[in-house]
């Protein structure tokens, strides 16, 4: 009688390590007690989603409060999902957001760390050690069923309301001699390796959510696949030993992950592992125009790539703002109330989750933006700007760097102040703010509305008036706005803004219709920054240039 030692030989002829062999290779962590392990394990898919980035930004919360450790995880057993360059490009997706690694892969082919390899297609040796290790203890056994045959039993399911899955009197192979096992192997059937599940489904396993609290279900009593035909594991399989054999204590993940849990709770059952602790976020959601709610969607949503944020300049710190008022409730509270500590002094607690899914605020996130902006220096914000614009607006780069003093003075209008502008929502909208004060971008066919004052003589005469006998580059705001006054009075503009109110068609306008004329005439907008230090920004000769077009 084949014994099932023996049987496991004949299935991984090639397996030269025992399992006591990784054990020793992959030591306890040297870690303060308390300290938290905990990873961000994507499949090189495609780009990183806004809700994966949240789960990263608080996976790597969590080490940097616990003097732990945060690792990255490529899990790439799933090879036609896979895509060129899907791992150069989640690594740069977390660079460009600073969620910064202690261990795992730094590019396509380079990891640092003493737990890899991080690539799970780099290690099937190892999965197959502890796949044969459970055919050893009779845990796991050979599957020969073809995938007609599976087909066939799920129809079969379908047809009579039952369970969809391999289990029970489904499990076919299960019931096999191991005699009959060998003979199959010997002949050159093919075979994947399934769970001899221990479950009875009729029984309930229950484990403690660090968001949702106390979770009961059903037991797994599915034979779920744990290496497939091409000696590489299934997700399940794979990343029970690698969050055991890199000492993962706390494993974050979306809540669609939670019906897992049953089959994860056997497998380090059955494997003989310590549990970590398990985190199921709430999906992030997304209104429609119709009310509708949905998950944030990468074939719908530009903003569900991280790389959207990136590509429209919103800092990475906003971003990372953003995020931590929807992982914990108290934060913005507690950020209103400490404006000069970051994200690294807030003390993160998974009881302050919610439960129910993240709804995704495009128009906070940039509100908090726009906070965050108004917030930087001058020279932070010509930083910002230049940064940008290298990648994405070369044109714009090369005029911030040819006037880098007067771009900053331009970047700290009404800045450094109790009240700072919040006009940029983010760097790639600050052209879009600034421009007309770079004669490169004041050419051309410009648009103006000049509000009240329309007649073109009139305009011409405003704007001669005040170049001719008004304007001093050397007056301080005061004097400079007595000289408005007087402009006003001279040319028959009412300085009485109560009066004009309670009579406006005694005057043909007031003193802000004057103002208007001077600030449309040189910058095209009603809608600007402080008149006077525009003024004194761009100078009298820039100023006569731009008033030439009018008188």
């Amino acid at each position: 009688m084949m014994t099932d030692k023996e049987l496991a030989e004949l299935m991984f002829p090639d397996v030269t390590h025992d399992v006591e062999y990784y054990e020793k290779l992959y030591p306890e962590r040297n870690l303060p007690e308390g300290a938290i392990v905990s990873r961000f394990a994507p499949s090189p898919t495609g780009f990183v989603h806004m809700g994966s980035l949240r789960s990263a930004f608080i996976a790597q919360k969590l080490p940097k409060d616990t003097n732990g450790v945060f690792y990255l995880r490529i899990e790439d057993t799933d090879g036609a999902r896979t895509v060129e360059n899907g791992i150069q490009g989640i690594i740069d997706d977390l660079k460009n957001f600073d969620i910064q690694i202690d261990e795992g892969m730094i590019s396509e082919t380079e990891e640092i760390g003493a737990y890899g390899p991080y690539i799970q297609s780099e290690r099937r040796e190892i999965y197959r050690t502890y796949a044969k290790s459970l055919v050893e203890r009779g845990l796991a056994y050979p599957c020969f069923c073809t995938q007609e045959e599976l087909d066939e039993t799920r129809k079969m399911q379908e047809l009579n309301k039952e369970r969809i899955g391999i289990y029970g009197s489904y499990a076919k192979c299960r019931f096999l001699s191991n005699e009959e096992r060998a003979e199959r192997i010997r002949r050159g059937d093919k075979f994947i390796v399934r769970l001899k599940s221990p479950g009875d489904f009729r029984k309930k396993v229950s484990y403690q959510d660090l968001v949702r609290g106390k979770i009961e279900f059903p037991e797994n009593d599915m034979d779920i696949v744990l290496i497939k035909s091409d000696g590489l594991p299934l997700y399940h399989f794979a990343h029970a030993i690698d969050d055991h054999l890199m000492h993962t204590t706390h494993v974050i993940r979306g809540e669609e992950w939670i019906s897992s849990v049953p089959v994860h709770l056997q497998l380090f059952q059955v494997l003989g592992f310590k549990l970590p602790k398990y985190a199921h976020l709430g999906v992030v959601m997304k209104v429609d125009e119709d009310g509708t709610r949905r998950k944030l969607s990468k074939r719908k949503d530009p903003e569900a790539a991280v790389s959207y944020y990136h590509e429209q300049g919103i800092p990475v710190p906003a971003v990372k703002l953003y995020l931590m008022t929807t992982a914990n409730s108290n934060f913005e509270a507690w950020w209103d109330q400490n404006p000069t500590l970051g994200i690294d002094d807030f003390r993160f607690d998974f009881k302050k989750m919610s439960v129910s899914g993240t709804l995704f605020d495009l128009e906070k996130l940039l509100n908090i933006s726009r906070n965050y902006i108004s917030r930087l220096t001058a020279e932070e914000v010509y930083q910002g700007c230049l940064t940008w614009a290298k990648e994405f607006d070369h044109e714009f780069a090369e005029i911030l760097e040819k006037y880098p003093e007067y771009s900053k003075a331009i970047f700290n209008i009404e800045r450094e102040q109790k009240k700072p502008r919040k006009d940029y929502e983010s760097f790639s909208k600050v052209k879009s703010q600034v421009w007309y004060m770079y004669d490169e971008y004041f050419t051309g066919d410009l648009t103006y509305d000049f509000g009240k004052i329309q007649d073109p003589a009139e305009i011409a005469k405003i704007l001669s008036t005040y170049l001719d006998k008004y304007f001093d580059e050397n007056d301080d705001k005061d004097t400079w706005f007595e000289k408005i006054k007087q402009l006003s009075n001279e040319l028959g503009y009412t300085t009485d803004m109560k009066a004009y109110r309670q009579n406006p068609d005694l005057y043909p306008g007031s003193v802000a219709d004057v103002s208007t004329v001077i600030r449309v005439a040189l910058t095209t907008s009603s809608m600007t920054p402080d008149l006077y230090v525009l003024l004194s920004l761009l100078g009298k000769e820039r100023i006569k240039t731009r008033f030439q077009k009018f008188m």
